[in-house]
């Protein structure tokens, strides 16, 4: 069933059922993934699927239904089935149907089409023994991966709105393992899209290798610099602390903290849903109000927490447009896009100069596990390289770092250039470039 029916359908059933405000929200998706190991095809995926949710407004509340199957006696109940939640939920927030922006921007729609599954498995194979062919090193454990996935979005409500998306996302991993006189290393590196995949195998190789032969260090005061990949990580663990919606609910340091410095200078964190690099760019939130870049926080200055409709009235602000569904099924939540620290002036190489002597750390191992969302506090088992001279001096491993991500964002000392992402879950992917630190506590032997 296309949608255009589906929601001539739901639109018949939901006035016979007296209801005035409602919203459809629809989901279709297609994707493939291949994985190898041991020079074969280990794993290989399939699959198209589609859902749909109806909301609406019913005695004050907001009643949701979803559902997967299409046919019309199911889509009806589905009607029926969110008027009936409606009846149930006591959760005080305001119900709102969105009656539309002033104005959307334009978010040009993918034109990529998914390829075809013999080529994702080759290129998988191609990479996998790219890896092989860096180092005699590289042994048993070693794997790579392809995956494709297109992705429509359709939205519509009783106050006219009408808006769809269309997204496509690609990419390839690589996982070296190597073993030197029985010590075994591993390095894992990706790339977006299926045309840049040829450093993959030589970096997640020379990353592994590069953590041969780890030494220890003793525990003390160091100067730190966090790998961009792992402070994106951070970003990903205290993300929740930037919603409007923990504010309010005394779970985030950040209440009331609007217009007020929190971070250094040099720090300016932006929130962009239109950015398409990432495959996930959305002229549109979950709640279809317009999206746009912002800085969150803008040149050290808290400029904005992430709202909702509901929370955004609740705080007599405007919605952020960061009321995402993470899917057809699941309820509206405040998250961030793009979600990344801006890069500054100085590349990789001259932020080590910078700092002199320290640590580079490159791993936060169990990182969610190690870190405290809403006081901030973090003690996190992590790896590296020792730094002398602005130089790399050899890895370092088995040392945890200490702090505290509301006092780390106002101690970092300068960011790099280079801002790196990972990939995207949902429309939310995170970005960061290396950051220096200062001095932190380091627990070592």
């Amino acid at each position: 069933m296309n949608f255009e029916k589906l929601r001539e359908l739901l639109e018949t059933e939901a006035k016979s059922e007296g209801l005035e405000h409602y919203e459809i929200y629809y989901t279709s998706s297609e994707g493939l993934n291949a994985e190898t190991l041991e020079h074969e095809i280990s794993s290989f995926s399939s699959g198209v699927s589609a859902g749909v949710s109806f909301r609406c407004v019913w005695k004050g509340s907001m009643g949701n239904a979803a559902t997967e199957l299409f046919e019309e006696n199911e889509l009806r109940s589905l009607v029926r089935r969110a008027k009936a939640n409606a009846e149930v939920i006591e959760n005080g927030e305001q119900a709102i149907i969105f009656g539309g922006s002033e104005k959307y921007a334009t978010v040009a729609e993918s034109v990529a089409q998914m390829p075809q599954v013999s080529d994702i498995k080759k290129l998988a194979l191609s990479i996998e023994e790219q890896i092989y062919g860096e180092s005699e090193l590289v042994t048993e454990g070693t794997q790579s991966g392809v995956f494709a996935e297109s992705s429509r979005v359709e939205l519509a409500n009783s106050k006219g709105l009408r808006l769809s998306n269309k997204l496509f996302v690609a990419g390839a991993y690589a996982q070296a393992v190597v073993n030197r006189e029985g010590e075994a290393q591993e390095a894992f590196d990706f790339a977006m899209g299926l045309d840049e995949t040829d450093a993959l195998a030589s970096k997640s190789v020379s990353d592994a290798i590069a953590k041969l032969g780890a030494s220890e260090i003793p525990s003390g005061k160091y100067n730190i610099i966090l790998d961009g990949k792992q402070m994106r990580a951070m970003l990903s663990a205290f993300s929740g602390v930037f919603s409007g919606k923990n504010a309010m609910l005394g779970l985030s340091l950040l209440s009331g903290k609007e217009g007020e410095r929190v971070a250094a200078d040099c720090v300016t964190l932006v929130d962009d849903p239109l950015k398409t690099e990432n495959g996930v760019a959305t002229a549109f939130d979950g709640e279809g109000v317009a999206t746009y870049k912002k800085n969150v926080i803008e040149n050290g200055t808290l400029k904005t927490l992430l709202y909702d409709l509901a929370y955004a009235q609740k705080a007599g602000k405007e919605s952020t447009a960061n009321g995402q569904r993470a899917s057809y099924a699941q309820q509206v939540n405040i998250a961030p896009f793009s979600f990344y620290i801006k890069g500054g002036e100085l590349s990789d190489s001259e932020l080590l100069a910078k700092m002199g002597d320290g640590i580079y750390v490159t791993e936060l191992k169990g990182l969610h596990a190690g870190a405290n969302s809403v006081t901030g506090d973090f003690s996190i088992e992590s790896a590296g390289f020792a730094v002398k001279g602005g130089k790399l001096a050899g890895a370092v491993k088995g040392f945890t770092v200490a702090g505290n991500f509301f006092r780390m964002l106002e101690q970092i000392q300068a960011v790099a250039k280079d801002v790196k992402f990972g990939m995207p879950s949902g429309f939310t992917v995170y970005g960061s470039p290396d950051v220096l630190l200062g001095e932190m506590s380091v627990a070592g032997k």
